[in-house]
């Protein structure tokens, strides 16, 4: 992880609300977690078009895959070769998102084993 701030566009600020919203610890715009008991306190993360709020990134954050890689690994992340998704690969091999790589892998193997088949004279033809 970087030890700068992300910073996000228009599109990804839009998807940073609509997650806040949907946010266990987000009552009428104010943040529970921050609250005092005296008066309300407005949540961090509409206000802000960075990442600053420490319980959105680690609990609220990870609910999208794709936004979270795009705000905080850019530098280790690809485009799935398949759906054109943003992951963070396991290797440097990496192709396919998570979602894609056992559809992918499975076409993969039947392809394989169909090219065996034929080859080995197995096939009625």
């Amino acid at each position: 992880m970087e030890n700068t701030l992300p910073h996000f566009d228009y599109r990804q600020f839009q998807r940073v609300r609509g997650l806040m919203h949907q946010c266990c610890n987000n009552v009428d715009g104010n943040c529970l977690l921050l609250d005092d008991g005296w008066e309300p306190c407005v949540c961090v993360q509409s206000i802000s078009r960075s990442l600053i709020c420490k319980y959105f990134r680690a609990a609220v954050l990870p609910l999208d895959r794709e936004l979270e890689t795009a705000l905080l690994y850019k530098k280790k992340s690809k485009r799935c070769c398949q759906c054109g998704t943003l992951f963070r690969p396991g290797s440097n091999r990496g192709k396919y998102c998570p979602d894609c790589a056992a559809a992918v892998h499975r076409q993969q193997k039947a392809e394989s084993e169909r090219r065996r088949r034929a080859k080995r004279g197995q096939l009625g033809a």
